[in-house]
């Protein structure tokens, strides 16, 4: 994918396997904000939000745990932990690019820190957790494209979908 400055609503859709109206609804609700929301237009109608590459990359996580299962709320609260907290957003715990890396295990997310606390961000953010020996199941949050949706090839017994307009 060739970076831009700006990404419209529909390519972020189109990248992160949200649908327009998920992001949308995030915008209307501040789960989510983009940089440049939509705003009327002199016709009557309304531009289309535009994203930073950091905020898609954003999405892309939050999509990729939203997949996983993770609900709305945990994901806000996964947000404002981080601003709250650990004082970084998102971007900046995943990959280990700030300093604050992102684990996941199952359905819990857990935040390291550059000095090596570890800290079980939505269920207790503020206690260290005592760890005893590294567990082999906690995996760094990264950036995840969505699973392809595989076009043309079908299941024998499979009822074929109309492609008509309607």
């Amino acid at each position: 994918m060739k970076l831009k400055k700006l990404y419209s609503s529909r390519e972020v859709a189109a990248v992160t396997g949200l649908s327009a109206r998920q992001l949308q609804w995030w915008d209307r609700r501040g789960i989510f904000t983009p940089s440049v929301p939509a705003h009327p237009t002199d016709r009557g109608g309304f531009t289309e939000r535009r994203y930073t590459p950091i905020e898609l990359l954003e999405l892309m996580v939050l999509a990729d745990l939203r997949r996983r299962g993770f609900t709305m709320a945990r994901l806000r609260r996964l947000l404002s932990v981080l601003r709250a907290r650990f004082e970084v957003r998102l971007y900046d715990a995943i990959e280990g690019t700030g300093p604050v890396t992102l684990y996941i295990d199952g359905d819990k997310i857990y935040a390291r820190t550059a000095a090596g606390d570890l800290f079980n961000v939505l269920d207790q953010p503020d206690q260290p957790l005592l760890v005893v020996g590294e567990s082999a199941r906690l995996r760094e949050l990264t950036v995840r494209e969505p699973p392809s949706r595989r076009r043309g090839k079908r299941r024998p017994g499979t009822p074929t979908r109309a492609r008509g307009r309607g």
